[in-house]
Order: C-alpha cells, then structure tokens, then sequence
C-alpha cells in the first residue's frame, strides 16, 4: 500500500512587485517573433511610469553583439542608432505594453555598408541634448554619444 503525501499549497502573497509578471509577459512576446530580433519592450504603469526589458530571439543576442561592435568600429553614433532603427523597426502594442522589434539581419546589412543619420538628424540630436543640458544644468557634450546599442553585452552596461 502506498501512501500519498499532499505537499503544502504554495501561499501567493501580493508583494507588489510587477517584474515576475512582467518577465511572463516578455517571455510570451518573445515567441511571437522571427530569430534573430531584438525586442525592446516598455510597460507603461498605470501611474504614468514605466519599465522597459530588453529581449532577443533565438540568435539575437549573438548577433546583435556583434552588430554593436562592427558598428563602434566603424564609429557610428547614436544619431546612426536611431536612423538605422527606424528603417528595421517593427512597432505593436499590447493593452499598456509597447512592442519595438528590430530585425537584426538588415541592421547588420545597414552597418556593414556604412548607411549614416542625415545631417539634419544628427543636428536634432546634438539640439535635443544641448537642450536637456542647459534644462538640468550640466554641460553639452560636443559631439553625439556613442552608437546605443542592439546586444546585451553594450545594452546591460552600467
């Protein structure tokens, strides 16, 4: 005769605490998307705030690590970033959840044949930065910061 053990129910105790939720979330977006893509995805809170994750598909981080690097080789800057962005980006939303996904192959594509923001979008850039500087009291940069990033290595640097 065998006997049964009933283990003990596992007690859910609200914590307020949205990351594991979030994290279920991420994980169930990232199957709905082709290899090699970079996701970067923003909860909007319901208190005007919001978390943004980052995810890669089978393949994108690899890649993506190795888009970042050919591109600070090549000495592009977040102006670049921003302009090859948009041209490979896919944008959906989810209820509060917004859903930006780049398709990693032809932003290697872009870096490797040297595609550059216009002039008059790295103008904005330096605009915009000159601006939040003066607004927060710090000094402007001279130039536009380094390429952003598409990998985990460059993107989870502190």
């Amino acid at each position: 005769m065998s006997t049964a053990v009933l283990a003990s129910p596992t007690l859910l105790v609200p914590t307020g605490d949205a990351r594991p939720v979030e994290k279920a979330a991420v994980d169930g977006i990232v199957d709905g998307f082709e290899p090699e893509t970079f996701l970067w995805i923003v909860f909007h809170r319901p208190d005007g705030g919001a978390r943004v994750w980052y995810a890669w598909t089978a393949g994108g981080a690899a890649l993506g690590n190795r888009v970042d690097q050919l591109a600070i080789a090549a000495g592009l800057d977040c102006a670049d970033w921003l302009h090859i962005g948009d041209r490979n980006c896919q944008r959906s939303t989810r209820g509060r959840i917004a859903i930006e996904a780049y398709a990693l192959r032809p932003i290697l594509a872009d870096v490797q044949t040297g595609v550059r923001a216009p002039d008059d979008r790295r103008d904005k850039v330096l605009r915009f930065i000159t601006c939040a500087a003066e607004e927060t009291g710090q000094t402007p940069r001279p130039d536009v910061p380094r390429w952003l990033g598409v990998g985990p290595t460059l993107l989870n640097r502190k």
